[in-house]
């Protein structure tokens, strides 16, 4: 498959198994699972033809890692906007974790630090080169580094996903170093 097809169909996947399965006409199980046989079938009915073959390599290839398949099942790793538990369990964080954005959320951020908005959980990544391919996504990146050590003395909960993206309710702004 070449890398114009990968991202098209990663893409197709995101939205529907973070945010809109009954669009596709699939329903999500309370974490966030699906048949994959069901998924396929889903697919062909909307005329987005995908072997199984192919979406093993778009889950094996995608550079964020944003799907499981197990036990014949598939699920994304995080990201929802639709209700799902994916049953994470607590994990201490290490001392610092970093948030990737624009420059444009910074006074917001600033006044109200960061905030799960439509999704589940605050994504933080755990190391900067990360944060900064994050951040790319909407204009120049800005890197914020987030005093999780503290953060966890302090009671937040923080959660790992399978693919290794930070996730927590939120982030007070004390727990934000801004850039200068």
């Amino acid at each position: 498959m070449d890398d114009r097809r990968l991202v098209k169909v990663s893409k197709y996947l995101s939205r529907h198994l973070r945010h809109d399965p009954q669009r596709l006409g699939i329903e999500l199980d309370e974490q966030g699972w699906v048949d994959v046989d069901v998924l396929l079938a889903a697919l062909a009915r909307q005329n987005f033809r995908l072997t199984r073959e192919e979406l093993d390599e778009v889950v094996e290839r995608n550079d964020k890692r944003r799907y499981v398949i197990r036990d014949g099942r598939i699920r994304a790793s995080q990201g929802h906007t639709v209700d799902v538990d994916l049953a994470l369990e607590p994990v201490e964080p290490p001392a610092e974790l970093f948030h990737g954005t624009a420059e444009g959320y910074l006074d917001a951020i600033r006044a109200e630090g960061l905030k799960a908005m439509a999704r589940h959980d605050v994504h933080l990544s755990p190391d900067y080169a990360t944060a900064v391919r994050v951040g790319s996504r909407r204009g120049r990146p800005v890197v914020l580094v987030v005093d999780a050590g503290r953060m966890a003395a302090e009671g937040h909960v923080f959660y790992r996903s399978e693919n290794g993206v930070w996730l927590t309710e939120s982030v007070p702004a004390w727990a934000i170093a801004f850039p200068d």
